[in-house]
């Protein structure tokens, strides 16, 4: 069973959440967005109230997820926010599933975590540090590095609860292990769905750097840096980041009226 938050009325976004995060991590856009937007929040598979995949997922595997979840809840396709680890998911869905994709949303992303060897490794040795440590100390040092040095304790607050109440393995693991094994680089000219990326300039854990590559390599894509922000771009600076959503939301389903063929 995958949980999904369902939350407002308006046009459907399905929002991925960052590989230390949960529907929780949406909070922000729950309280901002309900008015005008539908917003379906995952707790992705192995995380949260979700339950534990019966098989070590891929890429594909979450991709398909999300997939499913959309099906389950939409009649005609959802807009896809993913932040960080969830915007990797995303581009994969709209690589596999360019028909259920309305537009694509990526927030503080990747191409993945598979462009150099030691990147890659990184990524995997977070599992162990999990393991041996447990989640609440675990989030506790990880946490904090998602925010600028300007962000309010509560937010810090908030952030590590959150990391601490939805990372266990063997979730976690799986969800690394997809990012070790990825790099989308060579497969940004074929998404053909309306994307824009956003990014914290305060962001030192992906960085605009890695936000560029995505925006320069999608055909069309829309670019947009959100002041002030770090990492967690959508919880630092949400009305920033909210409106952004909103607009290109809107504006998306207004130009897909007005071209019938391309629906």
């Amino acid at each position: 069973m995958i949980h999904v938050a369902d939350y407002g009325t308006g046009p459907a976004v399905l929002m991925l959440h960052g590989i230390g995060g949960s529907c929780d991590s949406f909070s922000p856009q729950f309280s901002g967005l309900g008015d005008s937007l539908r917003i379906l929040a995952w707790d992705a598979p192995g995380y949260g109230h979700s339950d534990d995949p019966d098989r070590p997922f891929d890429l594909d595997d979450y991709a398909d997820a999300a997939a499913d979840v959309i099906r389950a809840h939409c009649d005609d396709g959802a807009h896809v926010l993913g932040m960080s680890w969830g915007g990797v998911v995303a581009t994969r869905l709209a690589l596999r599933h360019p028909g259920l994709v309305r537009s694509l949303i990526l927030g503080d992303s990747t191409v993945g975590s598979g462009t150099d060897a030691d990147t890659a490794s990184a990524m995997r040795s977070r599992a162990a540090d999990l393991a041996a440590n447990g989640p609440a100390d675990f989030a506790a040092r990880r946490a904090p590095r998602l925010l600028s040095p300007e962000a309010p304790a509560d937010l810090v607050d908030r952030a590590t609860d959150i990391m601490a109440g939805s990372v266990r393995l063997p979730g976690y693991g799986h969800a690394a292990e997809s990012m070790a094994a990825t790099d989308h680089t060579g497969d940004l000219a074929h998404i053909d769905v309306p994307t824009l990326v956003l990014c914290g300039d305060a962001d030192t854990v992906t960085g605009v750097p890695a936000s560029q590559v995505l925006a320069g390599g999608i055909p069309g894509a829309v670019f947009v840096t959100l002041r002030g922000a770090g990492h967690l771009a959508n919880q630092e600076r949400p009305d920033a980041f909210n409106a952004w959503t909103e607009s290109f939301v809107h504006i998306t389903e207004r130009l897909r009226e007005h071209t019938p063929a391309h629906v």
